[in-house]
């Protein structure tokens, strides 16, 4: 195959960048800008590849394509199709005549400039809790898309406004990171920089599809404008309107529902404590995990459990569904005993302090618990000890035996966590007895090598305990019978199904549920009095304790499974826990107890570019939240907005910053808020007759579509989809507003003054449905609305369709702004702040004392471990990215104009990386220190 290119030609960056991925040996030819290769062209294209004799390929993207499907033996996948189609209709048609104006003839169009932010965004979206566009290494997607996007970087102008999207910054740098890339770039440039596009790009044909055509993409994601599963949105040409049509059928349809009798309206049914189940109504007994009680929780805890069962319990009784929420703390177990023994105090002294702490955070949140108790309850032993004697009796309890370590000065056995000692893998010194920090491994605390009891120093000896299981194996069969039932008919996500079958698959193994402890269920079976139940025999049967403190009556909901709906809302690591251990002892039990059908799990939520950590002070803990100025809604809405629901994703100050300004102020608020002026300043504040046109009833049909979806996703625990739907109609409205121009007929004619008045109060309406939709995410600003709109309690309900809640006549409350705009330099302070100290240097490995940057102070001494940090690869890749981030984050910080003496300090980190960086590639340390310093120290 030959490759025929000009010099400078961006294009073909993306074609060098997947030869040299694939690793397909090509002969490039370079010919002369505007050549004319393939003869049957009237214009000359460039690049060109000749995959035979008179064989051409002379689009960038295509070539791409044909060499990863080359390499992988199988075409691309729909993603990367996606995404290729995306850069070419969407991306490309801006892009290039942005690159011709700012770097072809040297005068930016500056114009042009606002056509990037929504595509970033998409592009952004699509990045989220991704390293790669598709897959888990680059994919023909990422080199096509950085292909286009890496002569943007050449551009201030551009560069600033890249600054608002984290996502494809770290993308941006990962791509760049890889050696292919780097090697494609310098092929392209010669080292000359922004100078080598500049004559390729004042060649290049201008691209078929018009800026103009492209400029108000991204088109809403909504059911029509379809993504799949990762959130890729599916653009075609025929996407690049703004608003799909609606059939007349389907306008009519929604004008007839919406100009239907307030009387059959429905109403929002009453919400008495004790809440029991009804006949007739659809009964949903939602739990969310229960946190543990000896710690504070961070927001990856929040969104992970209590504030998703949240959203979707406020989202039940909006449909009038008969709901009880419950939650408290878990406070038996090791965990509990070991902070005693830290802060000094008592078990139960611990869990009233902690259990009053998390009461309060969760009040901060607006956690909407119908009841919120603990674990360390009267009830809590009666129902634990009852369905252990019923597994008992019908012989699903073995006992066996198993070796501990047992410190006599003490006189008790050790849990894992009150061992510490040398790691026999890795031989950290400081081990526990359960997992070791130095190489992050799992271990037992009988394999540690000098073991010490934690609470004395002394060395502690093994010794034989029995112990009591329960012996899945046997209950397997009615457990894999529930499951069937419920995977088919429930909403279970699709890590909950995965991770669950993952354990049905291998095979159940008897599992220990007692443990050689003080602080716990008591044990009731003779011969086993001094143990107590594990805390995950013990804990899940909190849910029931938990519901009969609420009410003697708690058997309606936990002993009714033919009239209730089990929802559990929880994070990954805790569902074989709640599919396959508790299900199995409650079907064991023989009561008709009520068993999970459904089961939302998230992934985990990350900070920044590392993860939370109290000890480190790294992330915001939800104790922390409400000192920093940020209402409690906003954290709602962006902890939803970024939920984890398909892969791990991140909580980050840079995007909190980009959503609210933009979603929440420039969108959402704008509207609802000109909408309320409008018709305040007018018309007295007063809805108007609203006499609707076609173009209304276009409108109600596309509310009523995104409310169906809205509808779909909220029942289906996708909240982070049902944000979307609520944006988007807030967009429609924005459109609506913007197209009808009010403020232009209001000083017409009387007919155009009742035009006016008809798309402001019809805009007001659009409003209330608002409102309403909100609660699940922002109860305090859709409080706020609604005593704006002066909005009747009556109709805060979702119905199934849009319905005029505000007739002519009523009168409003008085608007004011719903959002604040965040400034940079507060998220500058914040990420300051919350960043903590840097991660500790993993004691285990050699090369570890150069992980973690602090202050330089001149080279890192030579060692035995330094061979092998200079030749391994994995640290280099790891490096490579921690300078990468560094670098964004001195960036960010000057581009808020922080303290100089801040950005001093990371400018520092900064050097040190790259110093560090420079020993693990094998450079020469002393001289590495003295050049990164001189010479690279102003490149961020």
């Amino acid at each position: 195959m030959k490759l025929y290119t000009d010099f400078g030609n961006f294009q073909t960056l993306k074609v060098l960048s997947a030869v040299k991925i694939a690793g397909i040996a090509i002969e490039k030819t370079d010919v002369d800008h505007g050549a004319q290769v393939v003869p049957y062209l009237k214009k000359s294209r460039l690049p060109v590849l000749e995959v035979s004799p008179n064989k051409f390929l002379f689009s960038a993207n295509s070539i791409v394509s044909y060499l990863f499907s080359s390499q992988q033996q199988q075409t691309l996948g729909d993603e990367e199709q996606q995404w290729l189609e995306w850069e070419s209709v969407v991306l490309q048609p801006v892009a290039l005549p942005y690159l011709t104006s700012a770097l072809g003839h040297e005068k930016p169009e500056k114009d042009l400039l606002k056509s990037f932010p929504p595509l970033l965004q998409e592009l952004d979206n699509g990045l989220r809790d991704r390293q790669y566009l598709v897959g888990e290494k680059p994919s023909a997607a990422d080199v096509v898309l950085f292909g286009t996007v890496f002569p943007l970087l050449q551009d201030k102008l551009f560069n600033d406004i890249l600054h608002q999207f984290p996502a494809v910054r770290t993308w941006i740098n990962t791509i760049q990171s890889q050696k292919a890339v780097q090697e494609a770039i310098n092929e392209v440039t010669r080292g000359t920089g922004a100078k080598a596009f500049k004559q390729s790009l004042l060649t290049q044909p201008v691209p078929s599809v018009p800026v103009s055509a492209v400029a108000n993409v991204p088109v809403p994601i909504s059911k029509k404008q379809t993504t799949n599963a990762n959130n890729i949105p599916q653009f075609s040409a025929s996407d690049v309107p703004e608003v799909e049509k609606v059939s007349a059928h389907e306008a009519e349809a929604a004008f007839t529902a919406w100009a239907a009798d307030s009387k059959h309206f429905p109403c929002p049914l009453p919400r008495k404590h004790p809440i029991l189940p009804v006949d007739g109504g659809r009964n949903i007994l939602i739990t969310s995990a229960l946190p543990y009680v000896n710690n504070v929780p961070h927001l990856g805890n929040i969104i992970g459990c209590v504030l998703s069962a949240d959203a979707f319990s406020r989202f039940c009784r909006l449909r009038n569904y008969n709901v009880l929420y419950i939650c408290g703390t878990d406070e038996y177990g090791t965990a509990t005993e070991t902070k005693a023994l830290e802060e000094g105090l008592t078990p139960q002294e611990i869990c009233d302090k902690y259990n009053k702490l998390h009461t309060e955070i969760y009040q901060w949140f607006n956690i909407d618990f119908d009841y919120f108790g603990r674990t360390t309850t009267v009830q809590q032993t009666e129902i634990a000890q009852d369905i252990f004697w019923r597994l008992h009796e019908r012989g699903f309890i073995l006992s066996d035996s198993i070796e501990q370590l047992h410190c006599s000065h003490c006189d008790k056995f050790l849990a894992d966590r009150y061992v510490e000692g040398t790691c026999p893998l890795c031989g950290f010194d400081d081990a526990r007895g359960d997992q070791c920090d130095g190489c992050g491994r799992l271990i037992n605390a009988t394999e540690l090598k000098n073991p010490r009891c934690k609470l004395c120093q002394k060395k502690p000896s093994p010794r034989v305990s029995q112990h009591l299981f329960l012996d899945l194996p046997q209950l397997e069969p009615q457990l894999k019978s529930h499951l069937d039932k419920v995977f088919s008919s429930g909403t279970w996500t699709t890590n909950s199904r995965t991770i669950t079958s993952s354990w049905i698959r291998d095979g159940l193994k008897p599992r220990c549920i007692s443990r050689d402890l003080k602080w716990g269920t008591p044990v009731p079976l003779e011969g086993y009095t001094d143990k107590v139940f594990y805390v995950w025999f013990d804990a899940p049967i909190g849910y029931l304790s938990i519901t009969a403190n609420y009410t003697d009556h708690w058997k309606k909901w936990w002993k009714n499974p033919e009239k209730v709906e089990l929802y559990n809302f929880l994070g990954k690591d805790n569902v074989p826990f709640h599919s396959v251990i508790f299900p199995s002892c409650l079907l064991g039990a023989d009561d008709n107890y009520t068993v999970v059908n459904h089961m939302v799990a998230t992934e985990y939520l990350n900070y920044e570019d590392t993860k939370f950590s109290k000890s480190r002070g790294t992330g915001v803990f939800g104790d922390q939240a409400k000192d920093t100025g940020i209402p409690a809604d906003i954290y709602r809405f962006y902890l939803l907005y970024v939920r984890p629901e398909s892969q791990d994703s991140s909580f980050s100050w840079d995007d909190l910053l980009l959503k609210n300004n933009s979603e929440l102020l420039n969108n959402l608020g704008n509207f609802i808020n000109r909408a309320l002026m409008f018709l305040s300043n007018n018309f007295g504040g007063v809805v108007q007759e609203m006499i609707i046109e076609d173009e209304d009833k276009q409108l109600l049909a596309l509310i009523n579509r995104e409310l169906a979806t809205y509808i779909t996703n909220m029942d289906h625990g996708r909240l982070r989809d049902g944000i979307r739907n609520i944006l988007t109609i807030s967009r429609l409205g924005n459109q609506y507003m913007q197209s009808n121009k009010p403020w232009v007929h209001v000083k017409g004619s009387a007919e155009e003054k009742k035009r006016a008045g008809t798309v402001v109060s019809l805009s007001a309406n659009v409003a209330s449905l608002l409102s309403v939709l909100l609660i699940p995410y922002m109860p305090d600003t859709s409080a706020t609305i609604q005593k704006q709109l002066n909005y009747p309690p009556d109709a805060i309900i979702i119905s199934d369709t849009f319905l005029c809640r505000l007739p002519p006549g009523h009168a409003l409350g008085k608007p004011s702004p719903l959002f604040q705009k965040i400034e940079a330099s507060t998220i500058a302070e914040l990420k300051t702040k919350f960043a903590g100290k840097p991660s500790p240097p993993n004691p285990a490995t050699p090369s570890a004392k150069v992980q973690t940057p602090a202050v330089p102070n001149g080279p890192i001494p030579a060692g035995k471990g330094d061979a092998k940090s200079a030749s391994d690869p994995a640290e280099v890749s790891r490096l490579t990215q921690e300078v990468s981030n560094q670098g964004n984050r001195v960036r960010e910080m000057k581009a808020a104009k922080a303290d100089k003496k801040d950005i001093e300090t990371e400018v520092a980190k900064l050097l040190e990386l790259k110093r560090i960086l420079a020993l693990a590639q094998g450079d020469d340390t002393s001289s590495s220190a003295t050049g990164v310093s001189k010479k690279k120290g102003k490149k961020k």
